[in-house]
């Protein structure tokens, strides 16, 4: 069997996720209470592959090796590679070469999901002996992505990096099969506009000098969870799919309908808790209503408030907030009530307080 190996692009700086992202690299944002990258790797390693890089960025690459370690834990082995500045996708694949060695590689950006996960796609790029295989996913607005460029009989011909007039409505998707030879084309590129090694050029440089490009059409949803909103819409699919119910905490006097996970050491005290959801480690839900499609992270506390539709991250507090709604709230963030009341729609960073 070929040996395969992964790399988990953890770096950019994440400015449509602000203020989050000032404290905290993006893909450790969780989703249904787990990092966007945990799923990742896991899906690396359910496609057979436990040699795994990890490309850290600028905002604290101390916090990624904290949570992921030497990838034990996860049953993989990790290894940690600094790129520092966002200089591009290329780039950060260029770093990589050392890791790689003779072997074929996958490259998956850490903010990315796959509803179907990326095996069958790793057998394919085997089985065909492709230089690279690439992905794509029918978009409603390609202008935001790299697009495919085909001829009259389907063949991949070019890519276009977020085209004004997209030549098609497929977008890339953030998960490349390359062989080693990618990394000699990487050496001969040159930043492009926006100062970046792009990927796209490196592609398009394959295709142009005859290497063998190969390419797949995803079946199933693709989530590139760049803003508050893919969060929200990345922990519903997730939630709808994956979450089954478990009771490993306390439920006093409650009243907990459908698919709800409550993880040890959580308290649900006079509250009604409607599935999907999920109540992290140590979590105190007292006198409130946890509506579907919610997330609530580890040691956060909810009183006497309505929450629906919201990933709540880790030490967060409620309180008093008779409608809680489409929010993403920090770790360690409080939320309050005074005398006014009504819908509240929020996206606030990190041990921010907020009175409403």
């Amino acid at each position: 069997m070929v040996l395969v190996k992964g790399i988990i692009l953890h770096g950019g700086a994440g400015t449509r996720l602000r203020p989050l992202t000032f404290t905290g690299p993006k893909q450790l944002i969780p989703v249904a209470n787990k990092p966007i990258s945990q799923y990742v790797l896991e899906d690396l390693r359910g496609s057979g592959i436990r040699d795994v890089a990890i490309v850290l960025g600028e905002t604290c690459p101390e916090m990624v090796k904290e949570y992921y370690g030497d990838g034990s834990r996860f049953d993989v082995k990790i290894a940690y590679i600094y790129q520092g500045k966002p200089l591009g996708i290329a780039h950060a694949v260029g770093l990589c070469r050392d890791f790689v060695g003779e072997d074929s590689f996958v490259v998956y950006l850490g903010d990315n999901m796959l509803q179907n996960g990326i095996k069958e796609y790793v057998v394919k790029s085997l089985d065909g002996g492709y230089d690279a295989y690439i992905l794509f996913k029918e978009v409603e607005d390609p202008t935001r992505f790299g697009v495919a460029k085909f001829d009259e009989n389907g063949r991949l011909v070019g890519l276009v990096e977020k085209p004004k007039t997209p030549p098609s409505k497929y977008a890339l998707v953030g998960v490349y099969f390359f062989k080693p030879v990618v990394f000699d084309i990487i050496r001969e590129l040159k930043p492009s506009w926006r100062g970046e090694l792009e990927i796209t050029d490196a592609i398009q440089l394959m295709i142009d000098r005859g290497y063998k490009v190969g390419y797949s059409l995803v079946d199933g949803w693709w989530l590139d969870t760049g803003k508050k909103d893919d969060i929200l819409y990345a922990n519903m699919l997730v939630l709808d799919e994956r979450v089954q119910r478990e009771i490993r905490g306390e439920v006093l006097d409650s009243k907990v309908e459908g698919r709800v996970f409550v993880d040890e050491g959580a308290k649900v005290v006079n509250s009604v808790v409607r599935g999907p959801a999920v109540i992290g480690r140590s979590c105190l839900i007292e006198g409130s209503f946890i509506g579907p499609y919610t997330s609530i992270g580890n040691g956060s506390k909810i009183f006497k408030s309505s929450v629906e539709n919201c990933v709540i991250l880790e030490n967060a507090c409620i309180e008093g907030v008779s409608r809680l709604e489409d929010s993403l709230i920090g770790r360690n963030a409080k939320v309050s009530r005074n005398e006014r009341s009504g819908v509240i729609r929020l996206n606030i960073g990190d041990y921010s307080t907020v009175e409403i």
